[in-house]
């Protein structure tokens, strides 16, 4: 493996894995919790898509802007958050981000620069265009990255959207995590494309498709784009291919996909990859990356029995922050 960091320092990549192990473990606990009966609703899992979320969020400034999705762990923590404050929310308890209102699917931290997880397919892209003519109106050279799926490509949001951020050259990043399936929809059967980024060409902005496995791939390219944007030449469309190796959501019985596919997506494990590349390059040892891996695990340990010990939600709350 190349040394090639893609500009990133060690103490960089060091922290960008420390980003993944906790999306991976908090993903992990959840799924647990979830099996225990303490975690109501559904919920979608992005195990195996680490590096896209946390490549993309460590390219930003923490003044810049993300819009997430439905599966939006991974990118609220490498936006930055208090794994303490998901996990509450994610067991809708008082202490939450959204004072447990929001769950798993509507996660926001504004603070950090996270307006918002979105249960709506594609329901960003439309916010996203908002937010980046409200950054041009104040004269802000700040930018807004909108995560999305490859399903939510098909959406007639993503087209006006995209459409009116070249036509005003809005500091907007295009962000499509393309794991390969809309639901049970394989890619190739919703789009006569090989690639999502070759949309980019009937809009007139700058469009690339890239390991999204990779992290330093996925840094560099959003890197680029973030740039181009805070300069005001306007949008990029990024599609990172990267598989999700759970369902769409706990009730998904994957009648859809083989298991053997599972398992040679496996071995393209972004977090393993990281690990080896730090190793390799002689930047860190085997044994210190465990003991970053283990303070991973604690630390999601921790957030678990703050949430636990947390207070459910006052009934006599529940009109509080209602506008319509």
């Amino acid at each position: 493996m190349s040394d090639d960091r893609g500009g990133l320092a060690p103490e960089q990549l060091h922290e960008a894995l420390r980003l993944m192990y906790l999306v991976r473990y908090f993903e992990e606990k959840a799924e647990a919790l979830y099996t225990l009966g303490k975690i109501h609703g559904t919920m979608h899992l992005s195990i195996g898509q680490e590096a896209a979320a946390v490549g993309a969020c460590l390219a930003l400034r923490p003044d810049d802007y993300i819009l997430s999705t439905h599966r939006g762990h991974g990118h609220c923590i490498g936006k930055g958050a208090d794994v303490k404050l998901m996990m509450a929310e994610f067991m809708g308890k008082a202490t939450g981000y959204c004072r447990g209102r929001g769950g798993s699917m509507h996660i926001a931290d504004v603070a950090r620069g996270n307006l918002g997880a979105n249960g709506v397919v594609g329901g960003g892209l439309p916010i996203a265009a908002g937010v980046g003519l409200g950054l041009r109106l104040m004269g802000s050279d700040r930018v807004c990255l909108v995560f999305f799926g490859d399903g939510a490509a098909n959406e007639g949001a993503f087209h006006e959207s995209i459409n009116l951020a070249s036509i005003w050259r809005l500091p907007v990043v295009y962000f499509c995590e393309n794991n390969q399936y809309g639901l049970s929809m394989p890619f190739r059967r919703g789009c006569n494309i090989d690639c999502i980024s070759q949309r980019a060409a009937g809009y007139g902005v700058p469009g690339l498709t890239l390991d999204g496995n990779d992290l330093v791939a996925v840094h560099g390219a959003t890197r680029a784009a973030v740039e181009r944007a805070r300069r005001g030449e306007g949008p990029t469309l990024i599609e990172a291919v990267t598989y999700r190796w759970r369902g769409h959501s706990k009730s998904d019985r994957q009648r859809y996909r083989g298991k053997e596919e599972v398992k040679e997506w496996q071995t393209r494990d972004p977090v393993t990859r990281l690990r080896a590349r730090l190793v390799e390059a002689g930047y860190y040892s085997d044994e210190e990356l465990a003991r970053l891996a283990d303070h991973c695990r604690r630390e999601i340990e921790e957030a678990v029995a703050f949430a636990e010990a947390s207070p459910e939600p006052d009934p006599e709350t529940v009109l509080e922050d209602v506008y319509a």
